[in-house]
């Protein structure tokens, strides 16, 4: 459904996005991951139509955006971070106008902001002005903005940026909701939305593709490695489990006269039973002991964590 290739942006000597290509099938909704500077919100305006890149090209199956950009547009729905709303307006003005903004016909307009007053349930405020409705309803107005044309694309960038954890389940219902019949990509910095949307990954890092692919399976092979938290009382602790065979790092914390350990290990060796005797033959109290489960947050910070944004 879309293909970005090749493509890079500056903004005069600063280099946004270098030489990046990633696709996204139809039907799926994708996470775009990256930190803060790393080209995400400027690659989804070039995906929009909304910027040019200075080389390579967007595609819309198969076929040049710049070719047709208004008809590139009409195919996407778009819920930038700063979502734009006018406060003096009814909620229910704000839809009409952005109909006309889309040049809607009359009968296309009613059918697709009824629909997407279902779709994102604002029908309770739909005669209020938007500066009375709260933030949770304000994401949700603009969802409805994005999708009343009824895109095949829906690029949203950070759609649950303010919002308390409540009104982000909520909107992570929707996202999940709104994905069923289209083609989503989604940018955040919350992992649980990821995962509990999102079927496939895009990470970011200096504006260029960092890594791509299933989430389970990315998070299946990170360096094949593992981690392990123990937390036990005795002497020694921290010196000599990280000497331990296999053993590729470490940090370390006291807590209430015990130390807890966090090791990692560079393969799929299994430490625990040799943590477990050093124990014994140590003689410490071993409070704790487990391998921990590689998680997205973790993925994320191995791949992007010595990136330097001012």
């Amino acid at each position: 459904m879309i293909t970005v290739e090749g493509v890079t942006k500056r903004y005069g000597d600063v280099l946004a996005v270098d030489d990046l290509s990633f696709e996204v099938a139809r039907g799926e909704v994708v996470g775009f991951l990256g930190p803060n500077g790393a080209g995400k919100s400027t690659t989804m305006k070039m995906i929009t139509g909304t910027l040019q890149p200075d080389e390579g090209n967007v595609l819309f199956d198969g076929a040049l955006i710049a070719d047709d950009l208004i008809g590139a547009k009409r195919r996407v729905g778009y819920l930038p971070e700063a979502n734009p709303l006018y406060d003096e307006m009814l909620v229910a003005e704000y839809l009409e106008y952005v109909s006309e903004l889309r040049d809607l016909p009359l009968a296309d307009a009613r059918s697709g902001i009824s629909d997407a007053v279902d779709e994102t349930d604002i029908a309770s405020v739909f005669y209020r002005p938007i500066g009375e409705c709260s933030k949770g309803y304000r994401q949700r107005i603009g969802l409805a903005a994005a999708i009343l044309h009824r895109p095949e694309v829906l690029i949203l960038d950070e759609p649950t940026e303010g919002l308390d954890p409540n009104q982000r389940v909520e909107i992570r219902r929707l996202v999940n909701s709104l994905g069923r019949e289209r083609t989503v990509l989604l940018s955040t910095h919350v992992m649980q939305e990821v995962e509990a949307t999102c079927s496939r990954l895009v990470i970011l890092r200096r504006g260029r593709l960092a890594v791509e692919g299933e989430v389970q399976a990315l998070i299946a092979n990170r360096s094949g490695g593992a981690r392990y938290l123990v937390e036990a009382q005795g002497d020694g602790v921290v010196d000599v489990l990280s000497e331990l065979e296999g053993v590729s790092g470490h940090t370390a914390e006291s807590i209430e006269g015990r130390t807890r350990v966090h090791l990692d290990s560079l393969d799929a060796l299994e430490l625990r039973p040799e943590i477990f005797r050093t124990a014994q033959d140590r003689g410490w109290t071993l409070w704790e002991l487990h391998r921990e489960k590689v998680s997205l947050e973790q993925l994320f910070r191995d791949l992007t964590s010595d990136e330097e944004v001012s």
